[in-house]
């Protein structure tokens, strides 16, 4: 899920990028209204050069090159070793390794200025052909990127063409209101390195990164930490701290233990772990909206068959109540708003004014009975140590057992969770819990609820919902437009492809020993946008 996976992403287990998972702001701009721009954001007070930080992450990172990073942990490490072209937050354009980006009287094609002088950590430019490199390794199928498709309008593939070293064009085959946004996922790699590999996904040089952020990599062992120090040509001037290490903390009682001890400064927390964090009065607590849903996905792929019917997934969802499943998994209403829509609230034309099956154990019988499914099994993958998700799964199982559906719970740690659930052709399990962050244009979700959306891990297939999401991409009246994503919302919601708990805020604990947390900003998946802003006080 850049969010995209997103797939995946973790407060509760995965998010999916996608944006894919990314998408990465907070709010939505106008629909009729350009984002102001600004360059980097400025720092209140003089910060101190040197020093460590330690943050602390749920799993080994799936892969460290953009084009392809889904899950959370990668993302993470990812914003450190890469840079993206800009972001936007709160509908101010920050930018990056951009200069600048206009779009033409027609609306067909946005040219981007890169600024001069840009360098790859090794030492080499970073030029318009790096932009274009990368685009066109998106869009090639052979190199098999999930965001493609956000690359590719009604079957049409956007080009990338270079007018000198420092511009770039991008045309689109038609109106695209959402392109904008597909560019924040777009953080560049180095054509010299990547050029002459046919497959860049299990290329080795994934393991020694070569990024154009505030950090360099320096180690990695699995299972156990990763290690980035300072990059100090970065083009928003040298980084604060020495180094970045991200601590693989896959227990999460262990690592919170860690946490109050000091071997670790940064971490996601669990609702339930905020109280303890806090009592020790060395932690900022920040908790912040993501744009994030939480969802129970039901894996129509699975050998039993039985999860490809609509009306299968509805009772399921008829088990449940999503009331109960925020107090089990968040402790209050505080941390999480019940969900309806798969959009969220961030989201051009999200609306959670469509069909609900919550709640009503007689409904989901009948249901059963009528789609001829009885003595139903299921399978619930369970990411070992994420609090809310095992919470989440017993409760799910106790709830399935009064419509006579037993549920197998199946733990397993973080790593191989993630490696099970983006696998399209698994299919030994029914259930699991999950999360995405897709940012605020709705064209992003194509991906996910596409019938062949590169991260459709609940293989949701729809026709109508198909030409809506397509129709909705290429529509350039905004009245128009959100019509075709509510009745999107309507169809998935009656299909029941997913059961929508909530959208979620996230919490993290920052130590006090650490300044600039404005000034980094706090962000979707990744935790900060700029880790050069950190520093030790």
């Amino acid at each position: 899920m850049r969010k995209g996976l997103s797939g995946i992403i973790t407060l509760m287990v995965l998010t999916l990028l996608i944006s894919a998972c990314s998408g990465g702001n907070n709010t939505a701009p106008t629909t009729n209204q350009e984002p102001a721009e600004s360059q980097q954001p400025a720092t209140s007070s003089e910060p101190k050069d040197g020093g460590n930080l330690i943050i602390g992450v749920a799993s080994d990172p799936v892969i460290l090159n953009p084009v392809y990073a889904g899950d959370r942990v990668s993302l993470t490490i990812d914003q450190a070793l890469y840079a993206p072209l800009f972001q936007v937050n709160d509908g101010v354009k920050t930018f990056y390794l951009a200069d600048s980006l206009t779009l033409s009287e027609d609306n067909l094609t946005y040219t981007l200025k890169l600024k001069d002088g840009l360098t790859w950590h090794d030492g080499e430019k970073l030029t318009a052909d790096d932009v274009v490199f990368t685009i066109d390794s998106m869009l090639d199928e052979k190199q098999n990127s999930f965001l493609r498709s956000n690359l590719v309008i009604n079957d049409q593939p956007i080009k990338a063409v270079k007018k000198d070293d420092l511009t770039v064009d991008f045309q689109l085959p038609q109106v695209n209101p959402g392109f904008e946004a597909t560019l924040l996922q777009v953080f560049p790699i180095p054509k010299h390195i990547f050029e002459n590999e046919t497959d860049m996904e299990k290329s080795t040089k994934n393991a020694s990164p070569v990024g154009s952020g505030p950090f360099k990599f320096k180690e990695y062992k699995t299972g156990e930490y990763l290690t980035v120090e300072r990059f100090d040509n970065y083009f928003g001037g040298k980084p604060h701290l020495d180094s970045v290490t991200y601590r693989i903390a896959k227990d999460t009682n262990a690592a919170n233990l860690a946490l109050q001890s000091g071997e670790i400064n940064i971490k996601y927390l669990d609702p339930q772990d905020v109280g303890t964090i806090q009592a020790t009065n060395n932690f900022e607590i920040l908790p912040y909206s993501e744009g994030r849903l939480s969802y129970m996905l039901f894996n129509a792929n699975s050998d039993t068959g039985a999860l490809a019917k609509p009306e299968v997934r509805q009772a399921l969802s008829l088990a449940l109540s999503r009331d109960e499943i925020i107090q089990t998994a968040y402790t209050s209403s505080e941390y999480a708003d019940p969900a309806k829509s798969f959009l969220t609230p961030d989201t051009l034309f999200h609306t959670n004014d469509v069909v609900s099956f919550d709640n009503d154990v007689d409904k989901a019988k009948q249901l059963l009975e009528s789609a001829g499914v009885s003595n139903l099994k299921l399978r619930f993958i369970v990411q070992s140590g994420n609090k809310a998700q095992e919470g989440i799964s017993l409760y799910v199982q106790q709830k399935m057992k009064a419509i006579g559906v037993d549920v197998e719970l199946q733990n397993m740690d973080a790593t191989a969770f993630v490696q099970k659930f983006i696998d399209p052709n698994s299919t030994d399990y029914e259930l699991a819990i999950t999360g995405y962050i897709m940012g605020y244009d709705p064209d992003a979700y194509r991906i996910l609820y596409a019938s062949d959306g590169s991260s459709n891990y609940s293989h949701y297939a729809n026709a109508e919902v198909d030409k809506l999401l397509s129709d909705g991409a290429g529509e350039g009246d905004p009245a128009k437009r959100g019509e075709l994503y509510k009745k999107a919302q309507e169809i998935i919601a009656e299909d029941a492809p997913i059961y929508p708990i909530s959208y979620t805020k996230t919490i993290v604990a920052v130590s006090k020993n650490y300044g600039g947390i404005e000034e980094a900003v706090l962000k979707p998946v990744v935790i900060f946008e700029d880790l050069s802003k950190l520093y030790l006080k």
